[in-house]
């Protein structure tokens, strides 16, 4: 196993790894070439499922080795599966051994969480205090920065699983929660995913921070460009004045109806904030909060990945659970807006959760991919198209599209909160029901030959992960502690400049390690690669399959990693269908 360490990279525009691949170069900026009538590779759609706050090591620090206690559900390596660098060096009869497991420098060892405790707190996830506990590269200092020194006893006292408490594994009482993991007799569904496609266990964030940025990352690969938005969320910038109204008067929305981009503003967004292209952003959150002013969300500008997709003239949305109930017009009641902002469901411990958070929807940041009113689409048909939608969808809409052999060429899907895998609030169990059921459904489509499923992950929660990535984004900042107090690498000639060429501070990263994991027929099999890549990747294969150009302003996608090498390219696919049991999370022979 690689220990942790610092690289010094040269900066984004010379990083090591350029998207080339196959005698294939990253295009360049600007829009002067067209795109070309077909994609570069057998994929036709992209289905991007991004899921919420798990670093690598806490799903697949163990892969490939599951215990299997009676009880649970079992896994079984297939034979020459490949190990991953994860919390072992070894894997003995007994199961995985090595330092990190026995003698780990955070002060306690990670303990193996049960399939019976799903439910856990959630951990700290900040720009800041994700870099704390990286510590120079040391990766030791988790427990009091992102961990909150919590215990795995407070940590699951008082949470219940099919309304029993949660038990505490023997001998962890006191042992601190942010270290510890699950393995493939709880996230067995994506254990197996991994067996039969392909898996990454090389790709991080694109910076530090919690899922605003994330969001950002995989829909724009950067996160500075915000016109205005709160203090506790934004660097470098103003706070927005308090909106007319979402309909009319509000000069934020002017450009709306155009499609046209608002300018980049002159800030970076280094936390979480709601959108202010979005009425459900001035409800209570799903979180609590209280009413919203525009003041209190965050306004974007600059370009993002839909407004080149839709520049193109290819079909593409964001799908999140209870955008709008899933209606379109001639099928169902319509909501109200209040029923739109408040549907929710309950979670395996029983606690009801809102399905719709409106940070997690990066296009809503922007005027410019906005559809403030959740208004649904025309129709069926139009799902993908340019419409009062504006590309941005209920999940419902999403499964209407496969339903009718209408999948748009990219889609990002995002799951109802209690779904999604966000500590706190979901669980690997709820995620699992959704994925299988999600990824069944997408399988046994007629579109499914030429599809290819990312699953991948907006930050990690502040969940301990053993490595450190390539510092390729410097930033100093009074935020920054990577490299010292103040400091993510102390050379301003390595922070990322606009398109003025001014600095874009406060984009440290690559951030923390998460799980990636390539579905297709076209994907490699049982395979574990080891190409860097980061969130700005997933924009970068778009970009490539698409003949789209970069997206400019200092955004990371020019100089990302390729997931290319995942993919087999053959004459014809290496692989088939895997269909998964949503409850058990093993495989079964038909959805």
């Amino acid at each position: 196993m690689r220990r942790p360490r610092l690289i010094y990279a040269i900066g984004v525009a010379t990083a090591t790894l350029a998207f080339m691949t196959g005698g294939v170069a990253a295009a360049s900026s600007g829009h002067q070439a067209a795109p070309a009538a077909a994609p570069a590779t057998a994929i036709k759609h992209l289905v991007v499922i991004f899921d919420e706050n798990i670093s690598f090591d806490h799903y697949f620090g163990t892969y490939p080795f599951a215990p299997n206690p009676a009880g649970e559900p079992a896994f079984h390596s297939l034979a020459a599966t490949p190990t991953v660098n994860g919390l072992y060096s070894n894997i003995g009869t007994s199961g995985p051994t090595g330092p990190l497991l026995s003698s780990n420098p955070n002060g306690s060892n990670p303990k193996r969480l049960d399939h019976n405790d799903p439910m856990t707190c959630d951990q700290g996830h900040g720009y800041s205090s994700e870099q704390l506990a990286a510590d120079h590269g040391a990766e030791d200092a988790y427990p009091a920065n992102t961990g909150k020194n919590t215990t795995l006893d407070t940590c699951l006292t008082g949470l219940t699983f099919n309304g029993k408490p949660e038990p505490i594994p023997a001998g962890a009482h006191s042992n601190f929660a942010v270290l510890d993991y699950y393995d493939g007799n709880t996230v067995t569904a994506l254990w197996n995913y991994a067996q039969h496609y392909a898996m990454s266990d090389n790709y991080f964030g694109t910076t530090y921070g919690p899922s605003t940025l994330g969001a950002l990352n995989v829909s724009a690969s950067n996160t500075y460009g915000a016109i205005c938005g709160p203090a506790s969320a934004t660097f470098g910038n103003g706070t927005c004045l308090p909106p007319a109204g979402l309909n009319v008067g509000n000069p934020l929305l002017s450009n709306i109806k155009a499609g046209a981009a608002m300018p980049a503003g002159p800030g970076t967004t280094v936390g979480d904030a709601d959108p202010t292209f979005d009425i459900c952003s001035y409800l209570p959150s799903s979180d609590g909060g209280d009413n919203k002013t525009a003041a209190a969300t965050l306004t974007m500008g600059g370009n993002n990945i839909g407004v080149e997709l839709s520049t193109a003239n290819l079909t593409w949305g964001w799908f999140e659970g209870g955008f709008d109930h899933g209606f379109v017009p001639g099928h169902g009641t319509k909501p109200t807006t209040a029923q739109i902002c408040s549907q929710s469901h309950k979670n395996v411990g029983s606690t009801s959760v809102t399905d719709y958070v409106p940070h997690h929807e990066p296009f809503q940041f922007y005027a410019s991919t906005a559809n403030p009113m959740h208004r649904p689409p025309a129709s069926v048909a139009m799902i993908g198209h340019t419409d009062q939608a504006n590309h941005q969808y209920d999940i419902a809409d999403f499964f209407a599209a496969v339903s009718a052999s209408n999948m748009p060429q990219v889609s990002f899907l995002k799951a109802p909160a209690y779904q999604d895998g966000h500590a706190g609030y979901s669980d690997p169990l709820d995620e699992q029901t959704w994925l299988a059921n999600t990824i069944n459904r997408i399988e046994a489509s007629k579109q499914w030959p030429s599809t290819a499923i990312v699953v991948t992950y907006d930050d990690s929660d502040g969940w301990y992960d053993s490595i450190l990535g390539p510092l390729l984004t410097q930033s100093q900042t009074g935020l920054d502690d990577l490299t010292a107090a103040g400091d993510c690498g102390s050379q301003a000639s390595q922070v990322p400049e606009n398109s003025s060429h001014l600095l874009e501070q406060g984009r440290c990263g690559v951030g923390p390690r998460l799980p990636f994991l390539l579905i297709s027929p076209w994907a490699k099999k049982n395979f574990v690669g080891s190409s860097f890549a980061d969130q700005s990747s997933v924009d970068r294969f778009i970009e490539f399959n698409w003949h789209l150009p970069v997206l400019g302003n200092g955004a990371a996608d020019a100089a990302a990693g390729s997931i290319v090498p995942m993919f087999s390219f053959g004459k014809t696919a290496s692989n088939g269908t895997l269909f998964i049991n949503p409850s058990t999370g093993e495989p079964e022979s038909k959805p």
